[in-house]
């Protein structure tokens, strides 16, 4: 698929919609042995949303109906790069305390996002956090990665389900990379 005809940069398909759907699945087949009700699902927004919205119905449909929250962290803005720093947009609406807690992440590379997620949502007194992430990016090799993940991509700039670039491409319903 292609952006070309609005001017836009192409856009290479890296995973279709059948290949997310199945991954998707797939975690929460391997998380199903290990959730109940009281835990909660925290995704990490705005780049989670598809992908926890899509999770917590797959497991629903396995009867596991967990608490959702959401925690908006932000290193990137609109650059292409990390800033280097995490910064609290939006703190969780409930409280986690004593509960354990899934954190939910689109995608892995530097791996400060999620360490941060992990490191805020122990300070306010999870019992425990596991995480779980759609990517994996590879230069995330040294980083201290989620405890699941679906993909390991390729060392690409990833646009759709979720993932932008400067606020734009988050609605594509299957992962690109971006071919500028």
């Amino acid at each position: 698929m292609s952006g070309e005809a609005s001017g836009a940069p192409p856009i290479r398909t890296v995973y279709t919609v059948e290949d997310i759907a199945k991954a998707v699945d797939d975690l929460a087949n391997q998380l199903a042995p290990i959730l109940d009700d009281t835990w909660v699902a925290v995704a990490l927004l705005l780049g989670a949303t598809p992908f926890a919205a899509d999770l917590i119905r797959a497991l629903a449909r396995r009867n596991i109906h967990v608490r959702f929250d959401a925690l908006w962290l932000e290193s990137y803005r609109d650059a292409r790069e990390s800033s280097g720093r995490v910064v609290v947009r939006a703190d969780l609406s409930r409280s986690v305390e004593n509960r354990p807690v899934l954190i939910l992440d689109e995608i892995f590379d530097s791996g400060r996002t999620l360490a941060y997620a992990k490191a805020h949502i122990r300070a306010k007194g999870a019992a425990k956090a596991i995480s779980t992430a759609l990517i994996v990016k590879p230069e995330a090799a040294g980083a201290d990665r989620p405890d699941l993940w679906a993909f390991e991509a390729p060392n690409a700039f990833l646009v759709g389900y979720g993932m932008d670039d400067a606020g734009k491409w988050r609605g594509l319903p299957y992962i690109g990379a971006l071919e500028t």
